[in-house]
């Protein structure tokens, strides 16, 4: 794996089906032949035993593997893209990336990523894993603008997990969605996991599900509109679309989300209304917290300054 992989957890759904097919379903960012090469390479593995391809599947299993970010370490190319850089230090960046761009190379985006363009910003990276490459320690969604902090080498990178893995970071989004949202400020607290349908696609499921996450989001109304609310939102845990899934489950999707909201969008806006606007954890030299801010882009603006002209 040249040093870039990450471990991951996955849970089988399929009772019955081969295990290579059972995961190529289950994550589906790897084709089935490359879940099948990681079995062989024994990077799958059931309770600590490395397990065969033909296996089948009883259903509920949570199975370990090692998932590579990149097919090869030729493919982490270095790029000269330009970034909004909000702060930087020996330790870490943190970065205000822009609606669009992909967080790290993985099966499909190979390039014009955010490591791509950090390896380009920064030649003498010290690395992670003694690799020349900066380390993800959360992500934002393609279509999510706003703050990430990058760990620039190993220790702190495992001092920052450590402080998103015990929710010590505290995270401010800001969404803006269908509908006058009601209560004006509540708790969601809805356990999350793949769909049984479309893989990439998340949703609710029941506590009992074998699949389920704990994921808790709160989340504030800051200003209504007339068919519109802004909502800054809190999450707590960080699954994979957790913010976006949760406000639609409540009835009130995010602005040009089109995979968890309407089809068909009733403001012009080309990307989901979700921005990462304020970010807060421990500096890994010496404990100090800091708190960073981003404001709306443009097109985000552009929208509230419609919708406040529509209403004078």
């Amino acid at each position: 794996m040249n040093g870039l992989a990450r471990p991951i957890e996955v849970t089988l759904a399929q009772p019955g089906e081969r295990l290579d097919r059972a995961l190529a379903a289950a994550e589906p960012s790897l084709s089935r032949a490359q879940w099948q090469r990681l079995i062989y390479k024994g990077l799958v593995t059931l309770d600590g035993r490395p397990i065969k391809p033909s296996r089948r599947v009883l259903g509920g299993e949570v199975v370990q593997a090692l998932l590579p970010e990149v097919v090869e370490k030729t493919e982490l190319a270095v790029e000269r893209i330009p970034l909004d850089i909000v702060y930087e230090d020996g330790d870490l960046l943190v970065i205000n990336k822009p609606a669009g761009m992909v967080v790290h190379p993985a099966v499909g985006h190979s390039q014009g990523t955010l490591v791509n363009a950090i390896l380009g910003y920064c030649p003498d990276l010290p690395g992670i894993d003694g690799e020349k490459r900066p380390g993800i320690v959360h992500r934002l969604d393609k279509e999510t603008s706003g703050l990430i902090v990058i760990a620039k080498h190993d220790l702190a990178m495992r001092h920052l997990q450590a402080q998103f893995k015990q929710r010590t970071v505290g995270k401010k989004y800001l969404a803006l969605v269908e509908g006058q949202i009601q209560p004006p400020r509540a708790l969601i607290d809805a356990p999350i996991g793949r769909g049984p349908h479309q893989r990439q696609k998340m949703i609710v499921l029941a506590d009992r599900s074998a699949a389920a996450r704990s994921a808790q989001t709160t989340y504030e109304a800051i200003h209504y509109y007339r068919d519109y609310s802004l909502v800054a939102c809190y999450p707590r845990t960080g699954r994979t679309h957790q913010i976006r899934v949760h406000l639609a489950y409540v009835g009130y999707p995010i602005v040009g989300d089109q995979m968890y909201g309407r089809q068909k969008q009733r403001l012009s806006l080309s990307r989901h209304f979700l921005h990462a606007a304020e970010l807060t954890f421990r500096r890994p030299s010496d404990e100090q917290e800091l708190t960073f801010t981003a404001a709306l882009p443009s097109e985000l603006q552009a929208v509230l300054d419609d919708l406040a002209q529509r209403e004078t």
